[in-house]
């Protein structure tokens, strides 16, 4: 009797230990994986690995399904998930090749906006890597093209974030030409952060010598001084400041002075610096602006307007509010 007790208590150990393994086991099948598929976590253990010294491989098996057939869902996505990476992972993006720039570029021509918008993105992050700023150059036409043809907000904002963050070659320059009514359309428009981009794109240009006469003839609106108005967001406002600057600083120097131009009636020049502007009292009003950025290139633009280019006359004119005087 005394061992079939015994047969029982371990057969009832045995059966014990068997469903506690069974249990362990398929709480160990039910835990959460240590990371999912999402991009975020994707991105993380990248980074994990490069931290380690291990290339992850993600990037370059992004660039490889980005060479197959995809639908432009999926080419968005992969896209995306590419600038992501190229952004994180600094040393996988610099093993890259000019034949992946290619690659990207080539989405430019994809018939989908959205897969444009992310090619534009992806070249945005790619053109902080040095080595491939000449071979980004390249599709600055396209680039050009496509921010002056379709007439969506994100693209502009994307394109002009790309061209913005590159030094746009010479032979850029006809296009830009060509282009400059678009971006003047830009500027003027509802979409405060492609304002500011198309903004910030002038005032560069507004540099070269044989694109300033272009932008001063360009035609604008009526209520083009609007863009000047103390109600602006703060960061649209500075940044128009500084095209003013830039124009006034440009159409006073010698090698402009030294032609005599002439400007269409409804021109950034007859609106900026004409006889009737209102340049002044918009200027007078930001003066006081809340922002103190602000504040201080408004002074900047009334100095470039009212005192010698040539002369290191910035706190005295100040000080005296000879400038303000003369703007009054």
């Amino acid at each position: 009797m005394d061992i079939w007790k015994g047969v029982v208590s371990l057969a009832t150990a045995a059966g014990a230990i068997c469903l506690l393994y069974k249990a362990i086991r398929a709480g160990i099948k039910c835990q959460p994986p240590r990371c999912s598929g999402s991009p975020i976590c994707v991105a993380r253990l990248a980074v994990e690995r490069e931290q380690h010294g291990r290339d992850s491989g993600e990037l370059r098996r992004l660039l490889n399904s980005l060479e197959c057939k995809q639908d432009e869902y999926a080419k968005s996505m992969i896209l995306h998930s590419i600038t992501r990476c190229v952004y994180l992972l600094e040393s996988e993006a610099s093993a890259c090749t000019n034949d992946d720039i290619t690659l990207v570029g080539s989405m430019l021509d994809d018939k989908d906006n959205s897969v444009k918008i992310q090619a534009l993105n992806t070249l945005k992050a790619f053109s902080g890597i040095r080595k491939f700023r000449l071979k980004i150059q390249e599709h600055s036409i396209k680039v050009l093209e496509l921010i002056s043809t379709i007439w969506d907000s994100q693209l502009h904002i994307a394109g002009l974030r790309l061209l913005n963050n590159l030094p746009l070659p010479d032979f850029a320059h006809p296009q830009l030409r060509r282009v400059m009514p678009a971006l003047m359309e830009i500027l003027q428009s509802d979409y405060i952060l492609a304002q500011v981009q198309a903004a910030r794109l002038l005032s560069n240009l507004a540099q070269k010598n044989d694109l300033l006469y272009d932008i001063l003839n360009c035609q604008v609106h009526s209520n083009f001084l609007n863009l000047f108005q103390s109600t602006q967001p703060g960061s649209l406002l500075l940044e128009v400041l500084v095209f003013a600057e830039r124009l006034s600083e440009g159409r006073s120097s010698p090698h402009y002075r030294a032609v005599k131009w002439h400007y269409n009636e409804q021109s950034v020049h007859e609106a900026v610096f004409g006889d009737d502007s209102r340049l002044a009292d918009r200027l007078l009003a930001l003066v006081i602006h809340p922002e103190e950025d602000v504040q201080i290139q408004a002074c900047k633009v009334i100095v470039s307007l009212q005192c010698p280019q040539d002369v290191e006359v910035w706190p005295s004119c100040l000080s005296s509010h000879s400038c303000f005087n003369n703007a009054e």
